[in-house]
């Protein structure tokens, strides 16, 4: 496990969202369904989730599961697709610094396969929603 990553995937869509949450979700870049960001978790983060935790879910993020978000789904200026080689070096920058500015912040993963539980509203472990731990790496495995 990579201590204190964090991914948060927005769940809900954006009819009839407050603009207050709208904001923080905007701050996540959390624009849209099914995208994903990876962030360092600290105490301004964990108040955003608390706000925002009725639209995304979220929970601490596995290094094979980075590794395989990174290849598959890290994106270059240009929406231009990483090699290998570049791949790797985008891993070690977030194990290291948390981040890296050699990719897209945002994630664009597809509905899990097999889709979501009976209740896409409720908190997990009944629904979907809020924060769900390391059962995040089943979700953004079956979404990558």
């Amino acid at each position: 496990m990579l201590e204190n990553m964090v991914a948060i995937i927005r769940i809900r869509g954006k009819v009839h969202v407050r603009n207050d949450i709208k904001y923080t979700l905007k701050l996540l870049r959390l624009n849209r369904k099914m995208h994903c960001v990876i962030i360092k978790k600290n105490k301004v983060y964990e108040g955003m989730l608390q706000k925002v935790k009725d639209y995304v879910t979220w929970g601490e993020i596995s290094e094979e599961i980075l590794k395989n978000i990174i290849e598959k789904r890290g994106r270059k200026i240009g929406n231009k697709r990483l090699t290998k080689e570049e791949a790797e070096e985008v891993f070690n920058d977030f194990v290291k610094n948390g981040k890296s500015d050699k990719i897209k912040p945002v994630f664009r993963l597809t509905p899990p396969s097999g889709g979501f539980k009976k209740s896409i509203k409720q908190h997990f472990p009944n629904g979907e929603l809020g924060y769900r731990g390391n059962k995040i790496n089943d979700l953004l495995k079956r979404m990558i």
